[in-house]
Parts: structure tokens; sequence; C-alpha cells
């Protein structure tokens, strides 16, 4: 039976942080009704898209709470499951919207666990540099919570020197934003643990971090698993990790998602005997130490052979003159896919060629994984959750 309602959340992160963290809690006690938080800079059409697919009751702004109509698509008034208190919007391959039910006990497990996993204590804070729209944003509200903590939400970050001044002895960043800070010469070292996820981290990032005194720990997860599930390749307490066939990487536990906002064939789909099925592929070893190697939708098949696109870009950044890089396939008459490097040099004025960087990955990578072509950018285009923004990267390469 569904009968909870369920309200979006089209609210500023930093302006209103504290109207944000009351309506997770009551949505987390029962108290309120389930949330849907929506990034109020998206574009009003596809702010309208997810409205229509997942339905709300109301949507609260600035001005105020707005009832909504039934959006005439055969949902009516439907509410959640009693148990969900939180809608988070994301988007597979196909960029299909798709609503994840989040339970409060899988939230409250998750955070539970990812604080005693890193030894946090009770009244430490978190700075939320992440959207909570996103999974990893809400993620930091909720341990905020069983804290018994206020967060200090900066979204942006604007001014790296100030990050001492916060206060606050956690936080959680994508390997994009670490590496800028670093680079930026931002003091990290007041972080007890920094949470790093979203996307793979490169050796030669984690190394940097590291030798500057920086406590980093490595998270793997998603919105179906209320984030990171896996912290330096160990699941947290209750979860479980195995790999399926073509060695797709499964995951159960007390974290796992309530299915798909209104779209059960989705969830049937994503679901094996309790088993959520990911996107990634990866092997976990026996002692369950867990090792991902990439998207199984963005493993580039160039020439009949398979390449994980993190593992060339973890490859490149290793590489003299390359400040960052990021890895993709583009079609290739001959190869299907051509391995395609885009690069941030260190020095625009004397960037890395194609020949150089070739020579190198050849001591590293097999033949056919060294990339074939070049892209040159001043910075990688990113999305709100501060992931590469693989979609313009591909424009930008075939411009």
């Amino acid at each position: 039976m569904t009968h909870r309602h369920l309200h979006a959340l089209l609210l500023p992160p930093a302006a209103y942080a504290g109207r944000l963290l009351d309506a997770l809690a009551a949505a987390l006690d029962g108290t309120g009704p389930a949330i849907l938080p929506l990034d109020p800079r998206l574009p009003r059409e596809r702010v309208d898209a997810l409205l229509a697919a997942f339905a709300p009751t109301a949507v609260e702004t600035p001005d105020g709470t707005e009832r909504l109509r039934p959006a005439g698509t055969g949902h009516g008034s439907v509410g959640v499951p009693a148990e969900v208190a939180v809608v988070i919007a994301t988007s597979g391959s196909t960029g299909e919207p798709k609503g994840v039910q989040l339970a409060a006990d899988a939230l409250l497990h998750s955070a539970r666990a990812s604080l005693d996993r890193i030894g946090a204590r009770t009244g430490e804070r978190w700075l939320c540099p992440l959207p909570a729209s996103h999974v990893a944003g809400l993620g930091i509200l909720t341990r905020s919570l069983v804290s018994g903590t206020i967060p200090v939400v900066a979204q942006p970050l604007q001014d790296e020197a100030d990050l001492p001044g916060f206060g606050c002895a956690y936080t959680s960043l994508v390997p994009t934003q670490l590496r800028r800070l670093l680079a930026a010469g931002a003091d990290l070292t007041g972080f007890a643990t920094i949470l790093l996820g979203g996307a793979a981290a490169p050796a030669g990032l984690l190394d940097t971090a590291r030798a500057a005194g920086v406590r980093v720990v490595t998270t793997y997860g998603m919105s179906e698993t209320c984030g990171g599930c896996v912290y330096d390749g160990v699941p947290l307490t209750g979860v479980s990790v195995r790999t399926g066939p073509a060695g797709r990487i499964e995951i159960t536990g007390p974290v796992l998602f309530s299915g798909y906002r209104l779209r059960p064939d989705l969830t049937g789909q994503a679901m094996a005997d309790g088993w959520f099925v990911t996107s990634d592929v990866g092997v976990v070893d026996a002692a369950g130490c867990v090792a991902v190697h990439g998207r199984a939708d963005e493993m580039i098949n160039t020439g009949g052979e398979k390449v994980a696109p993190g593992e060339v870009a973890a490859a490149l950044e290793l590489c003299p003159g390359v400040r960052e890089a990021v890895v993709i396939g583009q079609p290739d008459p001959e190869w299907g896919e051509r391995v395609t490097a885009v690069v941030v040099p260190i020095d625009p004025a004397h960037p890395p060629a194609l020949a150089e960087l070739r020579a190198a990955l050849g001591r590293r990578l097999p033949h056919y994984a060294v990339p074939r072509a070049l892209v040159l950018v001043p910075e990688v285009p990113l999305l709100a959750s501060g992931k590469p923004d693989l979609a313009a990267l591909r424009g930008l390469s075939q411009g």
C-alpha cells in the first residue's frame, strides 16, 4: 500500500540548508512527507519532466509550497511506500529519468555504518560541497543528523583558503574537486577523513593527497545503495558484494533501495533474487575486497578488445605534462571505437603530444588501450554532481 505524500524541494542548497535538513529529518522520522530534492539550477523543461515522471503531490520553492495536480500520465496522486523517506532523481545511459526510492532505515544504516567505519564521533561536523539532489550530498546531511550536528553547506566552494575556517572534521568530494583543491594549494589536513567517490580515483591523485598529509578513503556505490557502500574496497557492515555474469558487480544488504518510483518494470530489471545488478564491472577477491574496473555501458570496444576508460585515464595522469585526463570512445570505421584521450595540460603553451603520450602509455597498457586520438581542453566540463560531462566531451572531440 502506498500512502505517504511526496514533496519536491526546489531550494538553493546554501541559502536553504536549514530547511533541507529539517525536511530530511522529518522524512526520516516519519513526521513529514517523503522528499524529492531537485537541483534548482536545472532548466525549467528538465524540472517539469522530473515532476511529471515522479508525480509529487507538492513542490516547495523559495516562494512557498504549491500543491500539484496529477500530471495526466495515469499516476494520479499515488504516494510512496510508507518506509520511503527520499526519492533521488537519477538516469541511466539512455538519460531516462529514474526516481530511486530510499527507505529511512536504509539511509540511517548507511550513515551509521559510514560513521563507524571512519571513526567519526558524535558532534563532529561535516562540510557539504555536493548538492543534496545527489546521493553523496544527501549522505552528508544524513550523517550530520545521525551525528547530532549541522553541516556547513558550501556549494560551490568559493575560496579554498577558507577551508580550515569551516571547522569541519569530514567531507565528501569527487576526484575532480580534490584534484583542483590540491592544485590550488588548499589546506586539507584539517579533515580527519575525506570520502572520495562518484568516479574512479586515479592512483596518482591519491598519492598526491596522501603525500600532503590528507587522509582519503575511496568509496564505491550509487543512488540505489544510498551512496558509497564499499570503503577502500571493503563493504560496509551488512553489505555483501559479488560478481555475476560478464563480471557485473552485484550488491545486497540493508542499504538497498526500495525500487524505482512508479517503474516496477525497471525495478525488476535491476534486481535478481534480492541482489542489485549494477552497471559496473569488476572483481571481488577471496578476502571480499572489491576492485571496480569501470561501467559496462562505458567500456570502449576497439577492434574487439574491451578497454576500461578509467584505467587509461589513471595511466594518462601519470604522464609528464598531464594535469587531468578523461578517456572516451569515439566511432571509428576501422576499429569500431577509437580510444580518445581528453587532456588538460599542466602548461597550455607546451602541451604533451599524442606521440609522447602513446610512447609513455605503451609501457604500461596493452597496445589496444593506448589512445589513438588526443583532444586538449583548458578544463574538463562537469555535471552538477561534479562528474565529467561525457556528452559534452564527446561533442568537443567531434568538433
